[in-house]
């Protein structure tokens, strides 16, 4: 199994953890809601939601990306868990901004042999 852990989320290790796939499902999202003059400013949240890999983004450009995903969030073609998901990946860069730390992205992969078994 693969996901993605983010920083500055909402569980107690301060991480959120998304499928590579409910990621990329928000990239065109992100990409429509953007006037063209300044795609270039989103390009590599864009980036990162199509190929969800190991990825940090500087406080500045964590705030502005929350600006972004907050705009997606809000989006009325957005509904359930793609919202949600905007929004969680919002409120966790503005977190980074906030705290003047970079925003991590890091690429988990599980093997069932990762797993604990069951008791």
């Amino acid at each position: 199994m693969t996901h993605i852990a983010v920083s500055h989320g909402a569980d107690f290790f301060g991480l959120d953890h998304y499928p590579p796939t409910a990621l990329s499902q928000l990239a065109p999202y992100v990409t429509n809601s953007t006037p063209y003059s300044q795609q270039a400013d989103i390009a590599p949240l864009v980036a990162a939601l199509e190929t969800p890999a190991d990825q940090e983004f500087p406080p500045d450009q964590a705030a502005q990306l929350a600006e972004q995903l907050r705009k997606v969030s809000r989006d009325h073609h957005l509904k359930g868990k793609p919202a949600a998901a905007a929004r969680a990946l919002a409120d966790a860069a503005a977190r980074a901004a906030a705290d003047h730390d970079p925003w991590h992205w890091t690429l988990i992969t599980q093997t069932s042999h990762d797993t604990a078994p069951a008791a």
